[in-house]
């Protein structure tokens, strides 16, 4: 049993992939699978995905037969994995090389279930082109998380051996946060490592929506999913909003 397992939901990939594989295979930690679901891509993602298979037996591949989103696609990567830790990374993002080592052993050292990390920005050709994204000094829990989204998909580390696995809700938005939220509610705060160990790529058409939009979006999220009473979800929505607006003006980036 490896003791990462690194999830990766797979949809029209081909053009990041490769790259995505390659700070994979170059983590200090090599005792890791890596399991790839690809979402039925319509471009040749399989043939990659096949490819990179062959060449490493710890890399599992899956494929779905319709297309679902990348909630279902990482949930069957969920339910497929076998190592000691959950770790989450999109088929256009990266690690640094040291990502996993540094994870674990921090996971170790604070006898932690759940923690995430600090993260950069790029654009498609993986040009810096924000700060950093850098997390809380304190360890983040349930009223925290609605009021902020801090924890970022490519950084999430959770102890499936010690907490069971988590699997995301059937949504097409959201999912991942929704999954630290049921972690986060059943008393398993995030503890923060405070250094850039991951890069979320900002590709062309992944643009954010409008922000009004999206605290109402949010709103909605926090009455139908978290069944929370619409004052609360307005309460939670508002400090949100605020946050986000806050991240704009200070230091130039979005994070809502």
């Amino acid at each position: 049993m490896s003791i990462v397992s690194i999830i990766t939901p797979v949809y029209n990939a081909s053009r990041f992939l490769e790259e995505t594989a390659g700070c994979v295979s170059a983590q200090t930690l090599q005792d890791w699978e890596w399991i790839l679901v690809d979402d039925k891509s319509e471009d040749n993602s399989r043939e990659i995905m096949e490819r990179l298979a062959k060449k490493d037996n710890r890399i599992k591949i899956f494929f779905l037969e319709k297309n679902l989103g990348s909630g279902p696609a990482r949930n069957k990567a969920i339910q497929e994995a076998q190592g000691k830790y959950i770790a989450f990374l999109d088929s256009d993002d990266f690690w640094s090389p040291d990502k996993l080592q540094k994870h674990v052993d921090f996971m170790v050292e604070n006898n932690a279930v759940f923690s995430h990390t600090s993260y950069g920005f790029t654009n498609e050709q993986g040009e810096v082109i924000r700060e950093t994204y850098h997390v809380s000094d304190v360890p983040v829990t349930y009223s925290m998380l609605l009021k902020k989204t801090e924890i970022s998909c490519l950084t999430a580390m959770y102890d499936q051996e010690r907490i069971g696995k988590y699997f995301m809700p059937d949504l097409r938005r959201k999912q991942d946060y929704a999954l630290w939220l049921s972690i986060l509610k059943d008393g398993h705060p995030s503890i923060p490592l405070d250094e850039e160990l991951a890069m979320y790529r900002q590709v062309s058409g992944s643009a954010t929506n409008n922000k009004f939009k999206l605290i109402i979006k949010h709103l909605k999220f926090l009455m139908e999913v978290e069944k929370l009473s619409f004052f609360k979800s307005l309460y939670y929505s508002f400090h949100w909003g605020i946050n986000g607006l806050k991240n704009i003006i200070s230091k130039g980036r979005y994070t809502l």
